[in-house]
């Protein structure tokens, strides 16, 4: 039951959590909005559109233009659990982007965590 209600959530309600996670970092807001049009395949224009509309994870991810097919190189444990053994598709979804602001917050250079 619990699993389901990440789902339930706005992406809007999370997104200013990942930019300032990023900003404490010294990291900033471009690079967040860039890693989540990578993976998802949203211009910066459709991403602005679906934080307007408040919509919600499962919808976010699953009208995602190109999901990113480099993405299954996202390795490591986030949350205590490892990334590439979440079976459920949006759960893995939402983990890999968590995966990536983390490594954005750690001050990862972009290339790598964009699989360049």
């Amino acid at each position: 039951m619990a699993k389901h209600r990440i789902y339930a959530m706005s992406f809007a309600s999370v997104y200013p959590h990942y930019v300032a996670k990023a900003e404490k970092k010294g990291r900033t807001k471009a690079e967040v909005d860039e890693i989540i049009r990578w993976l998802t395949g949203y211009s910066q224009e459709d991403l602005e559109t679906q934080l307007e509309k408040e919509t919600d994870f499962e919808t976010f991810f699953a009208e995602a233009p190109r999901l990113n097919p480099s993405r299954d190189l996202i390795k490591g444990v986030i949350c205590g659990v490892r990334v590439e053994d979440i079976e459920e598709p949006t759960m893995r979804e939402i983990r890999y982007l968590d995966k990536l602001i983390d490594e954005l917050a750690k001050g990862k250079a972009m290339e790598k965590i964009l699989r360049k």
